[in-house]
């Protein structure tokens, strides 16, 4: 897994947001990034909505890159719920992506974001 703060200081040339609840991020020295889940039984985690527009983070350096998450026990299923929040800025602007997550509370709700091998 990678740390979302080793974008600071890449420029992006494109985010993908075709595959539903994952996006994709190339960078502009050839890299990319994917933040998503791997769903499994009794849970659900997706994109809730992105705050800014999302273009603001390509052709300019990212100035800030940062996780910040919340947890907590849900009504639901007896479970627990996670809002995940994935700020970032540039020159351009301020984008922040909000992450849901909630389940029975045995399974994970964390968003991953790994350095990626585009195929």
């Amino acid at each position: 897994m990678a740390n979302v703060n080793e974008l600071v200081g890449k420029v992006l040339t494109k985010i993908d947001d075709s595959v539903t609840d994952e996006l994709r991020f190339y960078t502009e020295d050839g890299e990319c990034y994917r933040m998503y889940h791997e769903q499994d039984c009794c849970e659900h985690v997706y994109v809730e909505d992105i705050c800014g527009d999302i273009t603001d983070l390509i052709g300019v350096p990212i100035e800030l890159a940062e996780e910040v998450s919340e947890s907590g026990d849900s009504d639901v299923w007896s479970g627990t719920f996670t809002w995940t929040f994935y700020k970032f800025a540039t020159t351009k602007g301020y984008v922040t992506i909000r992450w849901y997550g909630s389940s029975n509370g045995y399974y994970s709700e964390s968003v991953d974001f790994e350095r990626w091998e585009a195929t």
